[in-house]
């Protein structure tokens, strides 16, 4: 498959394969698939239980999400950025 590119030219994440595989070791139940995501020259390798649909949409929603924290200029290889919000402890209020 060819590379798919946005309007300024980067390249879009897309799932490039997904294939039924061994379950990882010690774990001996469910139907295990492996998906592979692309990005020019780049592969990003994933296990994950579930039906072929199920891991499927998985997939799909993992390159979709690399996508868009692209857009936003943030680094596809990096955690993502989530607000902080400290806790509230029930009871702590004052009268």
């Amino acid at each position: 498959m060819a590379d798919q590119y946005d309007e300024l030219g980067k390249r879009f994440f897309r799932v490039t394969s997904i294939e039924k595989t061994e379950p990882p070791t010690g774990v001996t139940e469910g139907e295990w698939y492996q998906y592979t995501i692309g990005h020019g020259e780049s592969a990003i390798h994933g296990k994950r239980s579930g039906s072929l649909q199920s891991v499927t949409r998985h997939a799909d929603e993992y390159a979709e999400n690399l996508n868009q924290r692209t857009l936003l200029g943030h680094s596809a290889y990096a955690r993502s950025q989530t607000a902080k919000v400290k806790p509230k402890i029930i009871g702590s209020e004052k009268p």
